[in-house]
């Protein structure tokens, strides 16, 4: 079935951010209906580590879309500018990443984008490609193409720059070599996170300046965390990854805010607008539990990145710790003030001892170490672990096999 440009248009607004433009977008959209030529769709990703998340997820979602709408999406592996470090959003320079590091990283991506896109319609690429045949006179051509003045609009650069907080010149070269990437791959429309729109609006600049057809540019939100505050992230361990076991990937899931539920709802499943209004019309009124709701959320994603099958099989092992007699009939609750802790959340070994589940942090470590801690059914394997506070949380710590107890959040 082919559609229109406006309601391809249409279809990709949903869930988006920024579109620049949409003009552009809908006359590109024309061209590739009347030449039969679908559009080249390209959205980078820096392997800065070797697991993709479902934040990750928002982006590929949107890049199906296309993909549904006839068009080619191109997956490029930045495993060259992972070398320099995208500082987006930081306000420190971030480490590069060694060669090695890259390479290792980029093995498992091709495997785990498959359970989001159609691998027969997705070209995957890799910078380095076209960047170690770069000669030194090629690289200062391209940094010849934006100021200074201009990179210093960014605003982790601005600020940074007013703070006096060094910013190394390498890191200036992030943004072009994303820019470049365009130029190669001809891009027609590049895809991004919210903190990526002055790289891709960089990218369109490059074009014009190498003669090439500029890019449209879409962005998409950036998924908060379990912790329902910063951006997921597996440094900041409150993520729920792609190849998370079906047991964790329920039980984590299970631990979001009923608020945060409701986001992950619109930019994780294909739930319509309709659906979606109901849903929440269901939810005031009381038509349906808010547990429910995030039941049929866990099974969705398990289902999803796994199969059916093993959706089913967490909710019964969810449902046999937590609801179906796994846990002791008499289990101590503690009521945890969500302001006492700093920044909304209590390590993992603090909290065993506040619920006397460890005699010490030390002990605490030991148990973490030997695999006996879960969190709401997910194991805790990073002694390290910040465990999120939210007021009207709730949810169950095991240590051992008989040592539970309740924690409600205020």
């Amino acid at each position: 079935m082919s559609f229109s440009a406006e309601e391809q248009l249409r279809e990709l607004k949903k869930g988006s951010v920024d579109l620049i433009s949409e003009t552009e977008l809908v006359a590109k959209l024309k061209e590739s209906a009347a030449k039969n030529k679908p559009l080249r769709i390209k959205a980078g990703f820096d392997p800065s580590r070797p697991d993709l998340h479902l934040g990750h997820t928002v982006l590929l979602n949107k890049m199906r879309q296309f993909q549904r709408l006839g068009h080619q999406v191109i997956f490029l592996i930045g495993d060259f500018t992972a070398m320099i470090g995208d500082p987006s959003g930081k306000n420190q320079t971030r480490p590069p990443l060694t060669e090695d590091e890259c390479v290792e990283n980029a093995k498992t991506y091709a495997r785990q984008v498959y359970k989001v896109l159609d691998s027969t319609k997705t070209e995957v690429a890799y910078n380095s490609t076209w960047f170690k045949k770069m000669s030194t006179a090629d690289f200062i051509r391209l940094s010849s193409q934006y100021t200074v003045a201009r990179m210093l609009e960014r605003d982790d650069f601005a600020n940074r720059f007013r703070e006096r907080t060094p910013i190394s010149i390498h890191e200036f070269l992030y943004p072009l070599v994303q820019g470049y990437d365009s130029v190669a791959l001809r891009a027609d429309v590049e895809l991004g996170g919210t903190d990526q729109r002055f790289n891709l609006l960089v990218g369109r600049e490059i074009q014009k300046s190498y003669g090439v057809a500029q890019q449209c540019v879409l962005t998409v939100p950036i998924l908060e965390g379990l912790d329902g505050v910063q951006k997921m992230s597996k440094s900041l361990n409150n993520y729920i990854g792609v190849e998370d076991s079906p047991k964790d990937m329920f039980g984590k899931t299970m631990r979001v805010s009923d608020e945060l539920m409701i986001r992950y709802y619109e930019l994780l499943t294909d739930i319509t607008t309709d659906e979606m209004t109901k849903l929440k019309q269901d939810l005031a009124s009381g038509a349906r539990h808010p547990r429910d709701v995030k039941v049929a959320l866990a099974k969705s994603l398990v289902t999803r990145f796994h199969s059916a099958t093993d959706a089913d099989r967490a909710e019964e092992e969810f449902k046999r710790i937590f609801a179906a007699g796994g846990l002791p009939d008499e289990m101590p609750i503690f009521d945890l003030n969500a302001a006492e802790f700093s920044g909304g959340a209590v390590g993992i070994c603090q909290l065993l001892v506040r619920l006397n589940l460890a005699a010490s942090n030390g002990e605490g470590r030991r148990s973490i170490d030997g695999r006996a801690v879960e969190v709401n059914g997910e194991r805790v394997a990073d002694p390290k672990l910040q465990v999120p506070l939210k007021s009207g949380d709730e949810f169950v710590v095991r240590s051992g096999k008989k040592k539970f107890a309740k924690v409600r959040v205020k």
